[in-house]
């Protein structure tokens, strides 16, 4: 391990010692605000303290075997160089959950999201695509358990959506999908193209974490304007025959939210305030982030939703992710839902960049 790490985590070891005393100190059990921000810092640290102590007995203990492996006993030295060798793994396993414990956590991790799919160049194509990337976040969805609402949908002239807006409700969502947001682009032969030619289409995905409370994200009720209407719907008994729906929108910034999937008028304001909010929070992170890139490489994309992330070629059956390089032979897979492989991969990326930029990189000198 790095003198630099070592010495990063003797501070929080001696912090953490620190906080223990005054945890139980009467003055700041007394100071009920002070002893709950104590006491969160302490249960931060806690991980990384133990895998650090973790982290010197098996150091200490690798020590003494190689010792053990200049022992005159032919028999002792084997044993302790087998032994070594296992060490030498924990180690180094041990040494990457600290490292992995030292990134800071993104407290949008937790939440839910607004996950909303938009047709963009290639005509019907794009929109049966829209169809199909929506097919496939349902089925991931519900691989993980979580509950997905569909809140507004504009369906394409010949089969998918033009756009398609859902609120995916579950534990870790935001987590999972943060990394979708962009352009993705699909290479196939239309079903409607009669010479087989291969044609190019893309899509728009955007995952927005939702805001909790009203609080995190004010917006001024006169920079709003709120327009009901009648849901569309599909005939019959349960047509809507009142203007339930709901249209906002947000004067400074043109940004216009709807919600249909209620009958209750009240219910779509509700979601549709949600989901504004969690536009304009998205909008002030991505100017953060324009400002935040002049100083920090983000490996895994700027997040601009310009950007072309990923590109599915059906002739090939592969698809690829561009921020990482990444080329999966499992198209068939992919768009039936398994994406966690592709995931996994972003996470790992993203951690790497993380530690880099935190100076604990295994480049890092």
């Amino acid at each position: 391990m790095k003198a630099s790490l070592i010495s990063k985590l003797e501070q929080l070891v001696e912090r953490y010692g620190e906080l223990a005393a005054l945890l139980g100190d009467a003055e700041t059990v007394s100071d009920q605000n002070l002893f709950r921000s104590y006491s969160i810092e302490y249960t931060e640290l806690e991980p990384v303290v133990l895998a650090y102590r973790h982290w010197q007995q098996t150091a200490e203990e690798l020590e003494d075997t190689r010792h053990m492996a200049k022992d005159d006993d032919p028999d002792i030295r084997e044993m302790a160089i087998d032994e070594i060798d296992k060490l030498e793994t924990v180690l180094e396993n041990i040494e990457m959950d600290i490292k992995r414990l030292l990134i800071p956590t993104d407290a949008n991790d937790s939440r839910n999201v607004f996950l909303e799919i938009r047709a963009g160049t290639g005509g019907d194509e794009a929109a049966i695509f829209t169809g199909d990337l929506f097919k496939m976040y349902s089925r991931f969805a519900e691989e993980n358990r979580w509950n997905l609402e569909i809140l507004n949908e504009r369906p394409g002239d010949h089969g998918g959506f033009k756009e398609i807006i859902t609120r995916i409700v579950g534990k870790g969502v935001y987590g999972k999908l943060k990394f979708e947001s962009g352009i993705h682009r699909v290479q196939r032969v239309p079903q409607t193209e009669s010479q087989g030619r291969i044609h190019t289409s893309a899509c728009t995905v955007a995952v927005l974490p939702e805001i909790e409370t009203i609080n995190e994200f004010t917006i001024d009720k006169n920079d709003l304007r709120v327009d009901t209407f009648r849901a569309s719907g599909s005939g019959g008994q349960h047509v809507n025959k009142t203007d339930s729906a709901v249209r906002l929108t947000h004067l400074p910034t043109g940004i216009v939210v709807e919600c249909q999937d209620e009958r209750s008028q009240h219910k779509n304001k509700a979601r549709a305030m949600s989901l504004l909010q969690a536009r304009l929070l998205d909008l002030a992170q991505q100017e953060q982030s324009r400002e935040q890139a002049e100083t920090r490489r983000n490996l895994v994309g700027s997040g601009d939703r310009s950007e072309k992330i990923r590109t599915y070629n059906f002739p090939d059956g592969r698809v690829t992710d561009h921020r990482i390089n990444l080329t999966l032979h499992r198209l068939t897979q992919t768009m039936t839902g398994e994406l966690q492989p592709i995931i996994n991969q972003l996470i790992q990326e993203y951690q790497a960049d993380q530690l880099r930029s935190l100076g604990l990189g295994d480049d890092d000198s």
